[in-house]
């Protein structure tokens, strides 16, 4: 009795700050139940800044989906209601598609208080078409700064200000058309982090497009910017010039998934690499197209001559992923390494295809030096997808 009440005496003088930081870091569900623990811990969940919800708020096994359901969005429902204070930070991720017209009312709470400055969601859905469309009340969280979302549809409404403080975006699985995507990044001025991945169908239907020129464009401030083959296709179509109208000296961070026998593909990540002075990292994601060959690109190798300008004296880290070997994809990490005068490390992930010689071979060049490396003193690290790995120098 007496370490019990020692306990709950230490509890009830920690300080009211770090009461609030130990509340942010629980799950909501806990948050809820310290109520119980001292008076000046009751309802102080009500004010945590961070609200997270997810299936796992509702506990236990139902046989009827609908009660679960009704539990679950009568829980976020009860919290939302009691909440007192600013909900700066929002995500909600669940798996039930009857909630739609709960969640339209949700987003039409956080619209009406509009003072978050951070939304994630996420609908886990079993069926691919099963999409659900952000409501236009969303468009009045005009304080964001990061946004996160998967598996929607996104429509700008007619009327529509912008994102003014909009840091960061992230679109996974998300339909958008490729115009309304422009529209919407010409509206967020300083956004620094931009994601566009997943979506296998790519924009959706209407006939228009959007160049690598027309989306730099929109991204003056951008310095991490992820995009997946899908709308890299998109954004290359027709090619692109050596170097891009306005170099990108913000961008630090670049991730591509690409498939570099597709000559559109190679040319824009070359024109996006030869546009940044200042990446700091690199990391392309290697995807093969069964329908070309190495032999049909054979005569396309990267001509060294026609980037001897090109500079990366910043660069610290190249990553390459499912890396075949091709003379493509040789020619590009010969490159990359000549040029590269701060490089740290060099890792080289294998496609599960490539075989033992031919990652004897590699090995080979690359100790042997056959080409000039601008830093020498660089980790070379070969991986296979099982983690194994090789080293040099």
């Amino acid at each position: 009795m007496k370490l019990q009440r020692l306990s709950s005496d230490i509890i009830s003088k920690l300080p009211l700050n770090t009461i609030d930081k130990i509340l942010t870091l629980m799950p909501i569900r806990d948050a809820v139940r310290t109520s119980i623990l001292s008076r000046k811990w009751r309802y102080r969940w009500t004010k945590i800044p961070v609200l997270v919800f997810d299936d796992k708020l509702v506990n236990g096994s139902y046989r009827r989906r609908q009660l679960k359901r009704y539990k679950l969005i009568n829980s976020i429902f009860l919290v939302l209601l009691l909440h007192k204070g600013p909900i700066l930070d929002f995500s909600i991720s669940i798996g039930d598609r009857e909630t739609v017209n709960e969640l339209d009312q949700i987003i039409l709470h956080l619209s009406r208080s509009n003072n978050s400055k951070k939304f994630n969601f996420k609908l886990c859905l079993a069926e691919r078409f099963e999409i659900y469309k952000i409501p236009s009340s969303f468009f009045s969280l005009q304080g964001l700064e990061h946004l996160d979302l998967t598996y929607c549809a996104f429509e700008l409404p007619s009327i529509f200000h912008g994102f003014i403080f909009l840091k960061s975006l992230r679109f996974r699985n998300v339909e958008i058309a490729a115009k309304m995507l422009q529209k919407l990044l010409t509206r967020c001025p300083l956004l620094e982090k931009f994601i566009l991945i997943e979506n296998q169908e790519g924009f959706t239907t209407g006939g228009d497009t959007c160049t690598f020129i027309e989306l730099f464009e929109c991204l003056p401030s951008i310095q991490v910017l992820k995009i997946s083959e899908t709308y890299i296709k998109h954004f290359a179509a027709g090619g692109m010039p050596q170097t891009l109208p306005t170099p990108l000296i913000h961008l630090r961070i670049l991730v591509f998934n690409v498939c570099f026998l597709e000559k559109d593909e190679l040319s824009s990540v070359l024109c996006v690499i030869s546009s940044s002075p200042n990446l700091e990292k690199i990391r392309m994601e290697m995807s093969s197209n069964d329908k070309l060959s190495a032999q049909e690109t054979s005569n396309n190798f990267l001509d060294l001559q026609d980037y001897s300008g090109l500079k990366l004296n910043h660069l610290k880290e190249l990553e390459i992923t499912r890396f075949s070997i091709l003379a493509l994809e040789m020619e590009f990490l010969k490159l990359i390494m000549v040029i590269s005068t701060v490089l740290e490390k060099a890792r080289i992930e294998l496609n599960p295809n490539v075989s033992v010689d031919q990652e004897l071979n590699l090995l080979r060049d690359l100790v042997r030096m056959s080409f000039p490396r601008a830093s020498p003193a660089a980790d070379v690290i070969i991986e296979r997808p099982n983690k194994s790995r090789s080293k040099c120098k």
